[in-house]
């Protein structure tokens, strides 16, 4: 499963955009919502465990001081 959230501001806290992706530890298949209850996984058949990973977007950097490569 892939979902991706939109940068927003909550509480005066900018959450930037990032994608969570979460899938079989023993395969890497693309679990969906429906299989997250399953004991087993639908592609390889072991026990399920699940893998997420997050990725951040950066859409802003802050200023650099000092000396600079």
């Amino acid at each position: 499963m892939r979902k991706t959230v939109q940068a927003r501001n909550v509480d005066g806290v900018d959450e930037p955009t990032h994608t969570i992706e979460i899938v079989c530890h023993n395969c890497g298949y693309d679990l969906d919502e429906a299989e997250f209850e399953a004991d087993t996984c639908s592609d390889c058949g072991q026990t399920l465990n699940l893998k997420q990973s997050v990725s951040i977007e950066v859409t802003t950097l802050p200023p650099v001081f000092g000396e600079t490569m």
